[in-house]
């Protein structure tokens, strides 16, 4: 019989073997919750997985009664996703350590120790990283931490759903104006109640595709994994699977099984079917910028270092002295105008006018009297430009102002010699377009501000059939399936890379500023007003 549910279609005959590889979330149930609970006014709402926002997610409050439990429901991995934390209520008492009630347990991996199935996890103290195993046998409640990352459904979906549990997550933020078309309420910045609807991913002997069957399907099937041979079979791997392969199995040859949507190169090169050669993993660095504009949604780009564009300075903006130190550099005095006046409590200090203009100059300290009392504080030495000369001043680090630079330099710029000589971020504006792509989408965009460096992972790939250029993949951001072939590469040099300009969706731009950021300390906070 033909079955056809929500586009996917699959035709399953009396005997037929299928291979099940996988359980998937296809899409999730939400309703708008109240103290834990389904509000009564709420309808449930049908929401994709590439439902705009980003989410946080509300601690389960039902214990595990089991490691073996949470390792059976939870999902633990080597990616940057699969490190939950719990729990416990009691003291743990292993050999050379006690696990207190309470303490933060983070789970890194599933693996056998001295031939039994363990967790091996870990503890912070005092800034110090402890790990110890947990046998799946250990017995206790086990309670869900709270989390303070953010998450798109998607990745909720496919790393935060327990396994025959829901999820509540709260709104974070939007990211998106309200239509008509949105089918949650305008305005709303609640929690929702997540019931995922999985499907079964499956491969057959004779198709090269995966085959996606909703698990509400009224299908009989008999388990005959023990006397079947799985050999004939296709193994589809995900571009995670392949770039956690070793080096040495590099390079090696590919089909397609499920390829990415999009009508660009390379998307639209990587249809089902076709024949890929993978030549290594690596990881590559990219400067993120954002589109300068006062109104939202701005658009973001990952910008290769081999980009050829030239680019010149656009002014920055800095609303507090406090960014004036944090901007000023060895390699040139940076020079701004004033946007906000400002009224200084104090005589040692001065009050600022709009359009007084100053040179900045260093960060130090000054007495000023307070309440009757003499204090210390942080202030920036400046010097105010004047009609014809230069008067020497302090404005309070605190103070919050506004101020615009004023642009000297003349010069274009190659994307390298920005990041090598001067602090990111960074405002520019393309001036050169790079000549060696068709279309520069950079070259449209009247202002950006480069944010950070960051590095990401990717895989270098070609066309098997006659090359005449590879292509760098990202890892993360590439949704797309492929199987191995046994088969010779005839070239194991790559032919000339092609690396793009990458424009990513908001999500994308809060996940990725999100991991870079997780290993930076933060920056340390503007001074406050003397109390």
């Amino acid at each position: 019989s033909i079955y056809e549910m929500f586009g996917n279609e699959c035709c399953l005959s009396t005997g037929e073997v299928i291979k099940i590889i996988g359980f998937k979330i296809n899409k999730l149930i939400a309703s708008i919750c109240e103290n834990n609970e389904v509000s009564r006014f709420s309808a449930k709402v049908e929401l994709p997985l590439n439902f705009p926002g980003l989410y946080k997610i509300v601690a389960d409050k039902t214990p595990y009664a089991s490691i073996e439990e949470i390792t059976r429901k939870v999902s633990i991995g080597p990616t940057r996703f699969g490190h939950p934390c719990f729990y416990s209520p009691e003291d743990i008492k292993l050999g050379n350590l006690t696990i207190k009630h309470g303490e933060q347990i983070t789970f890194n991996s599933v693996e056998e120790v001295n031939g039994t199935m363990a967790v091996n996890c870990g503890v912070v103290r005092n800034n110090q990283s402890h790990s110890f195993t947990l046998p799946l046998s250990q017995e206790g409640k086990f309670y869900e931490c709270e989390d303070d990352q953010i998450y798109t459904l998607k990745e909720i979906a496919e790393w935060k759903i327990p396994k025959c549990r829901n999820r509540i997550v709260k709104l974070s933020n939007t990211l998106h104006t309200w239509d008509s078309s949105n089918p949650l309420p305008e305005n709303f910045d609640g929690c929702l109640i997540l019931t995922p609807v999985y499907e079964v991913q499956a491969v057959m002997k004779f198709r090269k595709d995966i085959v996606h069957i909703l698990s509400d399907l009224d299908v009989e099937v008999e388990d005959i994994t023990d006397c079947c041979d799985i050999s004939s079979f296709l193994h589809p791997l995900s571009l995670e699977d392949v770039f956690e392969r070793t080096s040495k199995e590099f390079p090696m040859v590919a089909e397609v099984m499920e390829g990415p949507s999009g009508s660009q190169k390379p998307y639209n090169l990587l249809h089902t079917g076709k024949e890929i050669v993978i030549y290594k993993k690596y990881q590559a660095t990219r400067v993120l910028a954002s589109e300068i504009r006062s109104d939202s949604p701005k658009r973001h780009f990952l910008i290769p270092m081999s980009y050829k564009g030239k680019f010149k300075r656009r002014p920055r903006e800095f609303p507090t002295a406090y960014d004036l130190e944090i901007a000023r550099s060895e390699k040139e005095q940076l020079h701004v105008v004033a946007t906000k006046a400002f009224d200084s409590p104090h005589k040692e200090l001065f009050s600022v006018s709009v359009g007084d203009q100053f040179l900045v100059q260093q960060c130090q300290t000054s007495e000023v009297l307070y309440e009757g009392r003499k204090k210390v504080i942080d202030v920036l030495a400046c010097e105010q430009i004047l009609s014809d000369t230069y008067k020497k001043v302090l404005l309070p680090m605190y103070m919050e102002g506004g101020f615009v630079e004023v642009i000297h330099d003349k010069k274009q710029y190659q994307l390298s010699e920005i990041c090598k000589e001067f602090r990111l971020p960074f405002n520019v504006k393309v001036s050169v377009r790079d000549l060696s792509v068709e279309e520069d989408v950079l070259a449209a965009v009247p202002g950006l501000q480069f944010e950070e460096e960051i590095t990401d992972s990717y895989l270098l790939i070609s066309s098997t059939s006659g090359p005449v250029e590879s292509w760098e993949i990202p890892v993360y951001r590439f949704n797309m399936s492929v199987h191995l072939l046994s088969r010779d590469i005839q070239a194991v040099v790559p032919p000339a890379t092609k690396t793009t300009v990458e424009e990513i969706s908001e999500e994308q731009y809060y996940m990725v500023r999100r991991y870079e950021n997780q290993t930076l300390h933060p920056p340390p906070r503007p001074p406050k007003k003397p109390t």
